[in-house]
């Protein structure tokens, strides 16, 4: 055999045994002392905790302590501003049910035309009758009260309304922090259903309908605030128990959600 051919059998076994080195070296992701990190998998334990940000820990548990809790006694159907005005006490507000109804809240009523149809407002516009006999109000209106009378205070708080909000993700965001949440459920968690319908005469700048749209009260509404949980149930301070009530997840989840997962947060 001359010696060309020596040669280049001996390169090629070279570079067949380097190969080998090379595919080793990239599968370990090592060098000698030198580390190559493809993929955290391959990382050491330093490695791995300087590309994973490790999650923030909810606590399993949470409720917000000295929490102002009224009884619907009076204002048979003004559970939205016992709820807020509890919300109110709770964040060190001086301010009654009474006060909010008569100076804040915006009132229209339920009635019958010369038709014989009923009208009536949006419920995200104004308040469906009054406190005392009449439906109540959702989340933009009330929202748009609240901030009527946080205007008169020295404050920078606001009132927000919120759609779409998973309860889970309303502990998460205020709830472990101590802001309580006005939710919309119903009384007991029982079972809502249609009770009253009304053709629309009044909207403003927060109406999801039309006028002259279809509107329909659910009844059973029912506004709460919402205060914490544990792993099984959420609590609530629920004037129409006028205690904090307490009831499982999953129920509550469903009924916020038939009351078309609305809330409103101050902060």
């Amino acid at each position: 055999m001359n010696k060309k051919v020596v040669i280049i059998i001996v390169a090629a076994e070279f570079l067949i045994l380097l190969s080998v080195i090379l595919i080793k070296v990239f599968a370990h992701g090592s060098f000698g002392n030198a580390s190559l990190v493809i993929g955290t998998e391959n990382a050491s334990a330093n490695e791995v905790q300087s590309f994973v940000t490790e999650p923030e820990t909810i606590p399993k548990e949470y409720v917000i302590e000295d929490v102002s809790v009224l009884s619907q006694v009076e204002l048979k159907a003004g559970c939205e501003t016992y709820a807020c005005t509890m919300l109110l006490q709770t964040l060190g507000f001086d301010i009654d049910e009474f006060t909010f109804a008569d100076e804040y809240l915006e009132i229209k009523d339920v009635y019958y035309g010369e038709d014989g149809n009923r009208y009536g407002p949006d419920m995200n516009s104004a308040h469906a009758g009054d406190v005392y006999t009449g439906w109540g109000v959702y989340a933009p209106a009330m929202a748009k009260f609240m901030n009527r009378y946080l205007d008169t205070q020295k404050t920078d708080l606001r009132a927000y309304p919120l759609e779409g909000v998973a309860l889970k993700t309303l502990c998460e965001d205020y709830i472990v922090n101590d802001i309580p949440v006005m939710v919309w459920a119903t009384t007991y968690m029982d079972e809502p259903y249609v009770k009253d319908t009304w053709t629309v005469d009044y909207v403003d700048e927060n109406a999801k309908f039309e006028i002259g749209d279809s509107f329909s009260w659910m009844m059973n509404e029912h506004c709460l605030v919402l205060i914490g949980y544990d792993e099984e149930n959420y609590y609530f301070a629920d004037s129409c128990a006028g205690d904090i009530s307490v009831f499982e997840k999953d129920l509550c989840t469903e009924r916020y959600e038939q009351l078309g997962t609305q809330a409103i947060v101050v902060k």
